[in-house]
């Protein structure tokens, strides 16, 4: 199984539009960072973890050549608002793209792209299959995804463990049932905004900590603000096994 870091920035991005920080401006490729979105690629097949604004840019930019799948972990804008894009995917495969989203994500989808659901189906707008997400493991073909909820301060955010891996973005609160489900992970992504203290996203000491919790043995951080710092500056602070995941990182892991 290869798992592709296709964005690991926040909602802004990295650079920021009009910053002239030390981090928007830096020279190191590793700071630069799209919106958070992972694609996931085992035995042909491939699905993609959210379609953020900038997935038009991620598929071209990784040569993505297939689509099966994208799972949404919530509704937020940095996380959906490509979903558009999904119809060269459509022309080419001859297919809709299965998309799977709980009932809340699902409304969102449904009212900020309208014209997919509308009676009337405009000739060329994109083809998808909604799929329910309750709670409970689901496959995607071979692939079993077992959904972990996490509280993205009060708004329930799905992160997924698929086999060792565990997938966890916009948590600022883990409850001890969820916790359990995400030990014995042998790599675990977590979200990391910065230093400062933020209500609904994990500061790097909390990511710090929680890593620490779950135990696994590789921690890649990502969701990451202009305001952690630069990788390479931060890279030395971590400890031992955990790391500053990086746009086009790839992970090889067993399927």
């Amino acid at each position: 199984m290869t798992i592709t870091f296709l964005g690991t920035g926040t909602s802004q991005g990295v650079p920021v539009i009009a910053c002239n920080c030390e981090v928007c401006t830096s020279a190191d490729s590793r700071d630069s960072r799209l919106r958070t979105s992972i694609l996931i690629e085992d035995k042909g097949k491939v699905i993609v973890v959210d379609s953020g604004p900038d997935f038009r840019y991620q598929m071209l930019r990784a040569k993505v050549q297939r689509l099966d799948a994208i799972v949404f972990t919530h509704e937020h804008k940095d996380h959906i608002a490509g979903l558009d894009d999904i119809r060269a995917f459509n022309y080419r495969q001859n297919a809709a793209v299965e998309v799977y989203a709980d009932l809340r994500v699902q409304a969102a989808l449904k009212r900020e792209f309208y014209y997919i659901f509308d009676e009337f189906k405009y000739p060329g707008i994109p083809q998808l299959n909604l799929h329910t997400i309750n709670g409970d493991p689901f496959d995607i073909g071979h692939i079993t995804f077992t959904p972990i909820e996490v509280l993205h301060y009060k708004l329930p955010v799905m992160g997924f463990r698929v086999n060792d891996f565990t997938y966890i973005t916009d948590a600022k609160t883990v409850s001890e049932q969820e916790i359990e489900k995400i030990k014995g992970s042998k790599v675990l992504v977590i979200n990391a905004l910065q230093k400062q203290d933020h209500i609904s996203h994990f500061t790097l000491e909390e990511a710090l900590a929680f890593a620490d919790l779950v135990g696994a043995e590789k921690t890649y951080l990502t969701h990451i603000s202009h305001r952690l710092g630069r990788h390479h500056d931060i890279s030395k602070e971590l400890p031992r096994g955990i790391e500053m995941a990086y746009d086009g990182l790839q992970l090889q892991l067993p399927g």
